[in-house]
């Protein structure tokens, strides 16, 4: 007994002061050091930080000497910081589409105005000729919600017509209005080239896209990117494409189908693929390619914890931005500021408080600070396919993709909200700090696949995508609509800049929050999970058993 309380008090000593220690940690985030970074990576002198260019090389030797400056350690076997990734650019003329009716009489449809397409490998050509169409409904195999379009129909072969989105018509499936992966294009590309099909095109409408036309043809008409070798022509899955709503009712009418109806058809667990009856089409166009080299930047603060130490916490930004594009008065650099060095000086400032505290944790933090965001979130899936770490190892994601550099709010956003056990830690941990927290305001736009804690997801990592409140404290009436006005007027332009609206004590307010849930899970007992039956719970389950 006497042992006892003679411990007693220095256990208590001990929690003190390693609440002190964590204290003292988070209060070294704060809105200048945030700034430092930002007014570095956001000057002219890193010319937009776009991928493959000198702006990213800048940008990357910051980086690695930030994080060695740190005390951090390579998160690459080579020592070098950098994880280097191909990527493959790719180009796209001569676009012809011709659709006939039992060879009795044709259309042509306009490449821009009525469909775009590009190979969807590494084609230099795509001739399809005569290819037998068939509506699939929207195109999605999903058994956690008894779904399946395909009835196991063979579609090996032929072209899929996809309808865009997931279901909407039941709230308590698909997550209601809520967009899924199931709802994004790239999930009914990939499902067309794990089936077979010889392409896919999928059915644009502005209710179901969330977008117009111009936004799909303008996107996919430029130079897509891709990992080299990661789309390769080891399928017969040669085309991917859009159509218009339009093209679409035309299609369907050469078929004596009313595309009204094969839309509302979809929308039930019973749907049947559609034979497009005696429809066929015939797509060639050219494609030429030029070789990217791009990088990740990669750190590690290692735990203490003998047993934990080989698991760990990823926090991942990316650096790159649009680096030189048209001349808008005078100025054609896009710094990026706020997309993302915003975020990437987050993440260092994050890296640097757990090294101040660095034996009391149990688990180890990687920095994966990634390229090629911008131009489909390429430098995340790199990783997440060619991990330095087994996904079964890392407890959680936290990524930081613009963050609030408009003044402190009393809220703050997770895209995630409610889907894992992390985002959960979120909401305590803001209860503690009387701030409140708040699901994405428009979950039917899909947010939470587009940025990269999505590639994290879906090797089974629990992920959470924190989003500005809008809750200001201490500005005047209408702050918050001014900021969005603000906010999206800089958004992918060369007005992303620091700016006279700038307060990054919001900023500092967020990022000390979510250093102290990356705490909570480098210290948990147990690994983060994914909340039962969401759609990423069996990856995980899968990759905790395979690690």
């Amino acid at each position: 007994m006497k042992k006892l309380i003679f411990f007693i008090p220095l256990i208590i000593l001990n929690a003190c002061n390693t609440g002190n220690k964590v204290s003292d940690a988070s209060d070294s985030i704060t809105k200048e050091s945030l700034m430092s970074h930002v007014e570095v990576l956001s000057s002219d002198e890193f010319l937009g930080r776009a991928t493959g260019t000198e702006g990213e090389e800048k940008a990357m030797n910051y980086l690695v000497n930030e994080l060695k400056e740190m005390g951090a350690s390579s998160g690459v076997e080579d020592g070098s910081y950098v994880q280097p990734f191909p990527l493959v650019g790719q180009k796209t003329s001569n676009h012809q589409m011709r659709i006939t009716r039992s060879g009795s009489s044709s259309w042509n449809p306009t490449y821009f105005e009525d469909f775009v397409a590009w190979p969807s490998g590494e084609a230099t050509e795509v001739d399809i000729r005569n290819a037998e169409l068939v509506y699939v409904g929207y195109g999605i195999q999903a058994p956690e919600e008894n779904w399946d379009d395909f009835k196991d129909v063979d579609v090996s072969g032929k072209i899929l017509v996809i309808k865009n989105n997931d279901p909407e018509y039941d709230e308590n499936m698909f997550g209601g209005r809520a967009r899924l992966f199931y709802g994004r294009y790239t999930y009914k590309y990939e499902k067309a080239k794990e089936l077979g099909a010889l392409g896919a095109i999928i059915i644009h409408t502005t209710e179901t896209a969330g977008y117009g036309w111009n936004v799909v043809s303008n996107g996919w008409s430029r130079e897509r990117f891709n990992v080299k070798g990661g789309g390769g022509d080891d399928s017969q899955t040669k085309v991917n494409a859009w159509i218009t709503y339009d093209t679409s009712n035309d299609l369907f009418n050469m078929a004596g189908l009313d595309v009204d109806e094969m839309l509302e058809a979809a929308n039930s667990p019973d749907f049947e693929p559609v034979s497009l009856n005696g429809v066929r089409l015939n797509v060639s166009l050219d494609a030429e390619y030029r070789d990217i080299n791009a990088k990740n930047v990669l750190g590690v603060i290692e735990g203490s914890d003998p047993e934990l130490k080989d698991e760990y916490l990823v926090l991942t930004a990316h650096y790159d931005h649009l680096g030189i594009t048209a001349s808008v008065n005078g100025d054609s650099l896009n710094n990026g500021a706020e997309d993302n060095a915003a975020g990437v000086s987050a993440l260092l400032e994050m890296m640097k408080a757990y090294k101040a505290i660095q034996p009391d944790l149990k688990r180890s933090v990687l920095g994966l600070i990634v390229s090629a965001e911008e131009v489909g979130l390429l430098g995340s899936k790199y990783w997440a396919e060619n991990p330095t770490v087994h996904p079964g190892k890392v407890t959680a994601n936290i990524n930081l993709d613009g963050m609030n550099v408009y003044g402190e709010t009393a809220d703050v956003v997770i895209i995630g909200y409610g889907r894992n056990s992390v985002a959960d830690l979120v909401v305590e941990e803001a209860s503690k700090l009387g701030r409140t927290v708040k699901p994405d305001p428009r979950p039917e736009q899909g947010i939470f696949y587009r940025s990269d804690h999505f590639n994290m997801a879906k090797v089974g990592i629990p992920a959470i995508f924190p989003n500005p409140g809008n809750e200001f404290i201490g500005k005047e009436d209408g702050y918050a609509e001014v900021v969005d006005s603000v906010s999206a007027a800089n958004y992918h332009s060369v007005n992303d800049e620091i700016n006279e609206y700038w307060d990054l004590s919001g900023a500092e307010k967020d990022t000390r929050l979510f250093f102290r849930v990356g705490l909570r899970t480098l210290n948990a007992p147990e690994l983060q999970s994914w909340k039962a039956g969401d759609e990423f719970e069996a990856k995980r389950l899968e990759m905790l058993e395979n690690n």
